[in-house]
């Protein structure tokens, strides 16, 4: 078993457990500290049929009161009106604010569990047990919670940090390959961000990580976590190094957005978004064809969309653009890589720009 403790300031700390089957062992459980027995299960329909049996009865095995609630599965139902049947689902099981939740699920579950464990009755204690790649290696981690409005992505959240993380590998047995390779992409991410030594461990294991071997897919998820955990120890609510984890995302956001959520899953987006930000890179002379080719490289060989798989609508993406949260005027602020590496923050961006590169990685309309 590995953990990973992220440190935070003012003395705050919660452990990150990570085991091909920790939910098949108690012996990390007695590390935990829970502020009751009484919690909640919060996850979607499709993991519920999966998983949520086999993670209530592990709790209720060693002596938690642990209901499970279920919300509908996708990006669409990642919202205030979904978060309020949660609410109302929490008061009708009678938990106060010694209760905890345990989010059982993917990046929505995670983002929205951790949004409800924020706000309701002003907060209670959340722990995550991601089930899906992307979860694992990315959005279980770190403390950044929202759900999205009509208008885009995560414009309503909180800074709201788990309480503990729980990783069993055995989750990803059952995660569908389209899914998978969806949260290689912030894999890539994070690889591009540490530099070269990750970079190369991806293009040499590719094999075994798209077989999804044990041991390799342990150590990736890891040095995943290990990455984000030492960008989130320096700049917990993104006062500026956090800033470097949008990488792809600017771009990416957008184009979720405006094709509608499901066409592309957010990391496949955030793969598009990459490759977009590294062809802005090369056209600002920020970065250099040769960074562009290797990060092009890695994406292929993991198996990641390059290209937006249908047309855009112009007004639809700049609709989406100028709502991001770092938009300044008609400017976003993007990360942009010079090298591997070396992420530069900040870099205002004309649309102009990006009318440059948009259709290297979509067909356009409008």
């Amino acid at each position: 078993m590995r953990e990973i403790t992220v440190s935070l300031p003012e003395g705050r700390s919660y452990r990150v457990f990570i085991d091909p089957l920790l939910f098949s062992q108690d012996d990390w459980l007695q590390e935990v500290s829970f502020p009751s027995r009484r919690g909640v299960i919060l996850t979607n329909d499709l993991v519920e049929a999966l998983h949520a049996e086999r993670v209530q009865r592990f709790f209720v095995q060693r002596g938690y009161a642990v209901d499970v609630v279920a919300v509908p599965d996708g990006e669409e139902h990642k919202n205030l009106a979904t978060v309020e049947k949660v609410y109302h689902r929490l008061l009708a099981l009678d938990l106060d604010r010694k209760s905890f939740l345990l989010a059982l699920g993917g990046g929505v579950i995670t983002d929205l569990a951790g949004f409800v464990a924020s706000t309701f009755l002003r907060g209670i204690a959340y722990y995550q047990i991601p089930t899906s790649l992307l979860a694992q290696v990315d959005s279980s981690v770190g403390g950044k919670t929202g759900v999205n409005l009509e208008e885009g992505k995560n414009l309503v959240g909180t800074f709201y940090q788990p309480s503990g993380v729980f990783i069993d590998l055995s989750f990803l047995e059952t995660l569908p390959e389209r899914e998978y390779r969806e949260g290689l992409a912030e894999v890539a991410k994070a690889a591009f961000l540490e530099g070269e030594d990750f970079t190369t461990f991806l293009l040499k294991h590719t094999e075994d990580i798209l077989g999804r071997k044990g041991t390799i897919l342990e150590e990736m998820i890891a040095r995943s976590i290990a990455f984000k955990k030492a960008v989130v120890e320096r700049d917990e609510r993104e006062g500026g190094l956090r800033s470097i984890l949008n990488y792809g995302h600017t771009i990416g956001h957008a184009l979720e957005k405006a094709m509608g959520y499901g066409v592309l899953r957010h990391g496949e987006a955030v793969s598009v978004g990459m490759r977009g930000e590294a062809l802005l890179a090369c056209a600002l002379g920020v970065g250099t064809e040769e960074v562009y080719t290797i990060q092009k490289t890695v994406l292929e060989k993991l198996g990641l969309p390059l290209r937006a798989p249908q047309k855009i609508n112009l007004n639809a993406f700049f609709s989406a653009l100028w709502r991001d949260k770092k938009r300044e005027g008609q400017k976003v602020r993007c990360t942009l890589l010079a090298d591997l590496g070396k992420p530069v923050t900040g870099v205002e961006v004309e649309k102009s720009a990006i009318l440059k590169v948009l259709p290297e990685i979509c067909e356009v309309e409008g």
